[in-house]
């Protein structure tokens, strides 16, 4: 018995040593993107946009509502205080119209940034168990965040009517703001979600960081009011293109984007692409660290 047990184990031993050798070592250097991996888990990419939609959602009072009711209750706020008792300048827009135009995709641009730097962490568990792109994870948060983007968006062509304003053809560019938004909000949530997994005090810095970034952008008043030549550089802040793209794109404001938008489309695929790198140079840390 002792005798065929050390015959098996003498046969399995040399089995094991036909077997090639592997070695795993982590990689050097920057690593590319491969954004083919990305289409071969869009099921998975699916899967985790329609899981956060729902967690999002599941038991609240008003449910889609509250992506409706907070910027209507910010801009009523804020339409009072800046509007009526501050005067500020609105390019002889009505405030209220003029400051929501601005706070739709800033509002989005918010949420991808705080849902996308927070999605990492949220999915230790996840990350730690199977191998997926982690690229996915604050895709899949810019992209969920398009739902709460539609319902604001409703409000604000409600409140176009309201004071009998009609789209230009220059409403056809729309879409292009859009993707300036998306783009600028993962850009920034690749870097933050990264930088989130290696120091968790970043979770504190986010709320602040997007705080002074609404102060910075032109929602509460118009880009106008910022002589040249600091006015081009301004469109170093890339949400500065993208605000006032949408204003200009809906409302036709008498001060035209020009060379800012092209400024901040810029800064916003620099922001992206580097983002992108960041994160992909990190990834490899992800599951020994979270």
């Amino acid at each position: 018995m002792a005798a065929q047990r050390e015959k098996a184990q003498s046969s399995q031993a040399s089995s094991y040593e036909s077997l090639p050798e592997m070695v795993f070592t982590p990689p050097s250097g920057w690593p590319g993107l491969h954004l083919r991996e990305l289409w071969e888990y869009r099921d998975l990419l699916y899967f985790l946009v329609w899981r956060d939609i729902k967690v999002r959602y599941k038991q609240t009072v008003l449910g889609v509502g509250w992506a409706v009711l907070q910027p209507l209750l910010t801009m009523v706020v804020f339409s009072i205080f800046f509007g009526v008792l501050g005067r500020m300048s609105s390019d002889g827009l009505p405030y209220p119209v003029f400051f929501y135009a601005a706070l739709v995709p800033w509002s989005y641009f918010a949420a991808c940034v705080r849902r996308s730097s927070e999605s990492l962490v949220g999915s230790g568990s996840l990350i730690s168990k199977v191998y997926f792109p982690r690229l996915i994870l604050p895709l899949a948060s810019v992209l969920s965040s398009l739902v709460d983007l539609g319902f604001s968006f409703m409000l604000l062509l409600v409140l176009m009517l309201f004071y009998r304003m009609v789209p230009t053809p220059a409403v056809l560019l729309l879409p292009a703001y859009l993707l300036l938004a998306m783009i600028t909000g993962l850009g920034a949530g690749l870097w933050l979600s990264a930088l989130n997994v290696r120091y968790r005090d970043f979770r504190f810095v986010v709320p602040f960081m997007v705080q002074t970034w609404f102060f910075v952008t032109p929602i509460i008043y118009p880009s106008s009011l910022i002589p040249e030549p600091w006015h081009t550089w301004y469109g170093l802040n890339p949400m500065v293109g993208v605000v006032e793209g949408f204003r200009q794109a809906l409302l036709s404001t008498t001060a035209t984007p020009g060379p800012i938008v092209w400024v901040s489309a810029l800064v916003s695929v620099i922001l992206l692409l580097s983002g992108a790198y960041f994160f992909r140079r990190m990834e490899h840390t992800f599951a020994d660290v979270i």
